[in-house]
């Protein structure tokens, strides 16, 4: 089982395997029949208070993967997800975000064992 995770503005790829949206909001300028989503879990995505505070800051990281595992614990979002990893192969977490070492995609995949 691999976990990756890829900005949804990046093309499709066979590779991808089950491929799911981890945004609270689509994305901008991505037409959703184009997306090739399997899934949209807008509910195991940071709460909006959550991800205005954040706001990407590479100083507050820490203090977000940890408030973001804390609203996830125990919720029937990230169980959901959890099922979804070991059913599939291959999935790849998308996300929208310019910064790609700093979202939620990347505190997800390591909460999901990925590296």
């Amino acid at each position: 089982m691999a976990i990756k995770i890829k900005r949804i503005y990046e093309l499709y790829s066979p590779s991808d395997g089950y491929r799911v949206l981890v945004d609270r909001l689509w994305p901008r300028g991505v037409k959703k029949s184009e997306a090739r989503v399997d899934r949209w879990m807008k509910e195991v995505a940071p709460s909006t208070a959550l991800r205005q505070w954040f706001d990407h800051d590479e100083s507050k990281w820490n203090e977000f993967v940890s408030r973001y595992h804390s609203e996830l614990k125990g919720s029937p979002a990230i169980q959901e997800l959890i099922a979804l990893r070991d059913q599939h192969k291959s999935i790849t977490l998308l996300f929208g975000a310019k910064n790609e070492r700093y979202n939620q995609a990347v505190a997800l995949m390591k909460m999901l064992g990925g590296r």
